[in-house]
């Protein structure tokens, strides 16, 4: 016997029904022109994570078959360290003021008590961005084109060829009638800066006479010519290449990037709670004025422009900035962008009132939601993905920064030098001082 139960009405499926009932929904506004825009998808990068649970909260009622009646405080909610109540909407859904979240919030430690988190509605994350800096921010490009046993084979090549060259010198001076200009007695510090200046391309000011130092000073021009040209493409290459060596907080903290986050309620509520010591160092270090305030929350525009100008990492919800970023960047500054997570929890996630009787249906409703693809229509709608490089890197004029290492060597060199001068002329009056009271004591015969 076949008994059919389509037309019997479940309480399952009856439950579904709230007949109109009125849920309250507290929505968190952060801008006051969010209102004029809840509904057109105009200003989306201005409190998205709003537009989009509201958008889910409605779709939420229509499938309930009830009403909403909305309530607009300007903060997620904090806990108040005296009386241990919550602010904002947290506030509302504690204080029996509002059913639903109706915006999707983090969970930490310290909520978990006083709400019942449900589903994961928005998958977006703030973090810190920024462009790739010049790989000379971080790294002595004169140092890369070789890496370390090619600079020891160069160096150990330099000072063997010096040492041959002394030799042969020396046996040639000694048992031969070559001579090399006025130089009576070699010495091994004039042969390696003569090869040391063979290998800088500024030539052998020993002209070689014999066959064997003819043949020694050929073969390293030859070498050394190579090394050379090998040298100078791999520096004009290293100069326009950025670098990939911020990926860590710890890295961002160590570089000389500036630091900045988009001025919310909930950026300024972590960076100055923070209590891990490398995420406190960089609030107290790069974000943190003189006078303990922080000055470095600024407007979302103001962020993204800066990190178009480079050197700067700015903390912002990643969907929004990227739709600022894909409106206002060129094409070739759309590259080498990078991300660096700061606040350590999961995506945000949709709730209600503590032990609520719509709980298990407003849960059931919004896996329905994202079953269904109208969570993901929202999202695509709201939020911009990751601008893609198509422009390739344009080419970056040199600047003092790329040359520092050499002119910082330079000015060593020439104090160096400058000392040893003055060492010398020290020295030889010193020398010319003895030599007179010596002639004057009658120690020297005419």
């Amino acid at each position: 016997m076949i008994v059919n139960l389509q037309h019997i009405k479940h309480s399952s499926v009856r439950r579904q029904n709230l007949k109109h009932f009125k849920l309250r929904a507290s929505v968190v506004i952060t801008h006051n022109e969010t209102l004029n825009h809840l509904e057109d998808y105009r200003e989306k990068h201005v409190d998205t994570i709003t537009k989009k649970n509201y958008f889910l909260t409605k779709y939420l009622a229509e499938d309930l078959n009830a009403t909403l009646k909305f309530s607009y405080v300007n903060s997620w909610g904090y806990r108040n360290p005296k009386s241990g109540k919550f602010s904002g909407m947290i506030g509302e859904l504690q204080n029996d003021l509002a059913d639903l979240g109706g915006t999707a919030l983090f969970l930490t430690a310290d909520r978990i008590k006083e709400i019942d988190y449900l589903s994961m509605t928005t998958p977006t994350r703030a973090k810190f961005i920024f462009r790739s800096p010049k790989l000379s921010f971080t790294d002595n490009v004169f140092l890369l084109p070789f890496s370390a046993p090619v600079w020891v084979c160069i160096i150990s090549f330099i000072v063997l060829s010096g040492v041959l060259l002394l030799i042969i010198m020396k046996v040639e001076l000694r048992c031969t009638n070559v001579r090399y200009g006025n130089v009576i007695r070699p010495n091994l510090m004039d042969t390696v800066m003569n090869m040391f200046g063979t290998s800088c391309q500024q030539g052998s000011y020993l002209e070689p006479k014999s066959l064997p130092a003819k043949c020694l000073i050929l073969l390293s021009l030859i070498i050394l010519m190579f090394l050379y040209a090998s040298y100078s493409a791999n520096i004009v290459a290293l100069i326009q290449s950025p670098s990939n060596k911020i990926r860590t907080l710890e890295d961002l903290l160590n570089s000389r990037l500036e630091t900045g986050a988009e001025d919310t309620v909930y950026n300024r509520y972590y960076f100055m709670h923070e209590t891990e010591p490398v995420r406190k160092a960089i609030y107290d270090r790069k974000m943190k004025t003189r006078d303990g305030v922080g000055s470095s929350f600024i407007p979302l525009d103001k962020g993204v422009e800066r990190v178009r100008q480079g050197l700067y990492a700015f903390h912002v919800e990643l969907g929004v900035c990227y739709k600022v970023i894909s409106e206002t960047f060129q094409e070739d500054e759309k590259c080498g962008l990078q991300e660096i997570e700061y606040l350590n929890i999961i995506d945000p996630y949709y709730a209600v009132q503590k032990n609520s009787s719509f709980r298990e249906l407003v849960r059931l409703s919004l896996f329905r939601l994202r079953e269904f693809g109208i969570q993901d229509r929202e999202h695509s709608m709201l939020y911009t993905r990751k601008p893609a490089c198509s422009g390739g890197s344009s080419f970056i004029p040199v600047s003092i920064v790329d040359v520092w290492p050499a002119l910082t060597l330079l000015t060593w060199a020439s104090g160096f030098a400058g000392g040893l001068l003055a060492g010398e002329n020290i020295w030889a009056r010193i020398r010319a001082k003895r030599n007179l009271a010596k002639v004057a004591n009658g120690d020297f015969c005419g």
